[in-house]
């Protein structure tokens, strides 16, 4: 069942809608409320003094790929750089090979290329673009996360035959049956990451006779009254999430998760778990909230070993850190961040906290664990 607890209140905002690739730009309010970042000098200053992490990885969010000129969002308010962002890829990932120790592994939070290259039938050729700039010579392994817009440009039958699916990277173990995307690594003892499949319910990426996309479309239709899905409902707040280019974690995901967690939490395990939509509604606007993030929230309260839950979707990115002490971290996406400026981070993994070193629009944290 979707559970759902809606009490927070925000102004009603016309969303982007009707267009294939383009649905997914932020509305002029902002909700969430970010916690002061440490600086990096924080982080030099840890490394003067000789602390070494156990290893590192990087992270970058919502590259969204396609060789068109510039664009802007439906209400014009957001710029997106289609073909820079290729070269921004390029900048993060000649980082992360400069870096002494490499990188372990890069997580690639979702959207790799943009919708638009569906329409100019150039999926396959921004798909390879990318991949060869994450991929090449000395490059770390990449953990791929799915999104809205590589349901846009591919089946989920492709998805799973294409290099984005990376469930056997890194010794990954594979957790899903089927077309299904979700499963765990450990890079490093007592180090665990999770890969979700925050469309798992959807009416994007399933096929319109399937039990999950039935289910995905009655929840829609429940919950928004417009002709336009894409559109966001007229009530305000959390009920802003119930949009087409969101979607949900099925039973058999969470009951997968809950089990997981359990086997981590007997061996003292710190756990990350990443998707490409956020689940808490202090590190994103709520019309980019997963539908039924309250069941996922349930679950991660419900286990100690979680520390750390990384999201993108959201361009302009946010943080919180909740009671249980877990950090909830949404990425800032590439798509938006003008061409002089970056957008990833490498994080750094201790054995008391986590050290996200930002740059450009992403800004450096100290994540400490309880």
């Amino acid at each position: 069942m979707f559970r759902f607890k809606c009490s927070f209140r925000y102004n009603n905002s016309v969303h982007e809608g009707g267009v294939l690739g383009t649905c997914d730009c932020r509305p002029r309010w902002r909700t969430k409320r970010a916690a002061p970042a440490h600086r990096t000098s924080s982080i030099s200053g840890m490394e003067e003094e000789g602390a070494r992490p156990l290893f590192s990885f990087g992270v970058i969010a919502d590259i969204q790929y396609a060789d068109i000129d510039d664009g802007y969002n439906f209400v014009c308010t957001r710029r997106r750089y289609y073909r820079h962002s290729l070269k921004l890829l390029r900048r993060a990932s000649d980082s992360w090979k400069s870096e002494s120790p490499r990188p372990s592994f890069v997580l690639q939070l979702g959207d790799i290329i943009d919708g638009f290259n569906k329409k100019h039938d150039a999926s396959r050729k921004a798909l390879d673009a990318v991949l060869r700039e994450l991929n090449n010579d000395g490059a770390a392994a990449v953990h791929h996360v799915w999104g809205n817009h590589e349901f846009y440009n591919f089946s989920r039958e492709e998805l799973s035959a294409s290099a984005l699916n990376s469930k056997g990277v890194c010794g990954a173990e594979e957790g899903a049956a089927g077309d299904s995307y979700w499963y765990d690594f450990s890079p490093a003892p007592r180090f665990r990451f999770v890969v979700l499949d925050a469309y798992d319910v959807s009416v994007i990426g399933r096929q319109e006779r399937s039990e999950r996309y039935g289910q995905a479309l009655r929840l829609l239709l429940e919950h928004n009254d417009n002709e336009e899905l894409n559109n966001p409902p007229a009530r305000p707040g959390l009920e802003q999430r119930f949009v087409k280019f969101n979607g949900g974690f099925s039973q058999d995901q969470l009951q997968w998760l809950d089990r997981l967690l359990t086997i981590s939490d007997e061996k003292h395990e710190k756990v990350t778990i990443v998707s490409h939509l956020p689940v808490h509604p202090s590190s994103s606007d709520p019309i980019c909230l997963a539908w039924n993030y309250d069941e996922v929230l349930s679950v991660l309260h419900s286990h100690k070993c979680v520390v750390c839950f990384m999201a993108g979707h959201d361009h302009d990115g946010g943080y919180h850190k909740d009671f249980y002490g877990i950090h909830y971290l949404t990425f800032e996406g590439v798509i938006e961040t003008p061409p002089e400026q970056d957008a990833f981070g490498t994080v750094y993994v201790y054995e008391d906290k986590m050290i996200l070193k930002g740059h450009g629009r992403v800004a450096s944290r100290i994540l400490q664990y309880l």
